[in-house]
């Protein structure tokens, strides 16, 4: 993964990083210090070097975005019917066992959707280029009563909790007191 962070860059992402590139190649032409560049543009110095050489060998257009590192093979329609989809929930699609989107189950929806395959991988870093995160479902009992837990909250629970303990006179020493 070329930015193992995040997967990847959004489209906006990419072109705000464009454009730091590019405001640093005016600076390139007029001279400016690449540490004075880097601390101005609040990136790393190493990456205005690896800029600057590439400034040198190919202009402007060396600094230019080559767009995404994989091609993505969704459209902004099908993107936007899939997103469609996933909101019906795993259930509308055949998906029983229980209620949450994994990255196999996307997978296996673009398949049959637009006949297209992705890799899990792949399927992973479509989601986050598109603002899409992991999500880890709260847990709780099917037969939670949320009355009766918040009757306890309020009734039970002042009763059981201890008293602030009020401020006393401490030693923060953890050796003992000299005798004498």
């Amino acid at each position: 993964m070329r930015y193992a962070q995040r997967g990847g860059y959004t489209p906006a992402e990419q072109q705000r990083r464009e454009q730091l590139r590019l405001e640093a190649a005016a600076r390139f032409a007029r001279g400016d210090k690449i540490s004075q560049i880097a601390h101005d543009l609040r990136v790393t110095p190493g990456s205005v070097r690896r800029w600057h050489r590439a400034w040198e060998e190919g202009g402007t257009g060396a600094l230019r975005s080559r767009g995404p590192v994989s091609a993505e093979r969704l459209s902004a329609r099908q993107w936007a019917r899939l997103e469609l989809e996933l909101g019906k929930g795993p259930l509308a699609h055949g998906f029983a066992a229980d209620q949450r989107w994994t990255l196999g189950r996307i997978k296996t929806l673009i398949g049959r959707l637009f006949h297209v395959g992705y890799t899990v991988e792949g399927t992973w870093k479509l989601m986050r280029r598109h603002g899409w995160s992991c999500q880890v479902p709260v847990r709780q009992a099917m037969e939670r009563d949320e009355e009766a837990v918040a009757v306890w909250k309020a009734e039970v629970w002042p009763d059981i909790k201890a008293p602030r303990a009020t401020w006393v006179p401490s030693s923060v020493s953890r050796t003992r007191r000299a005798r004498g």
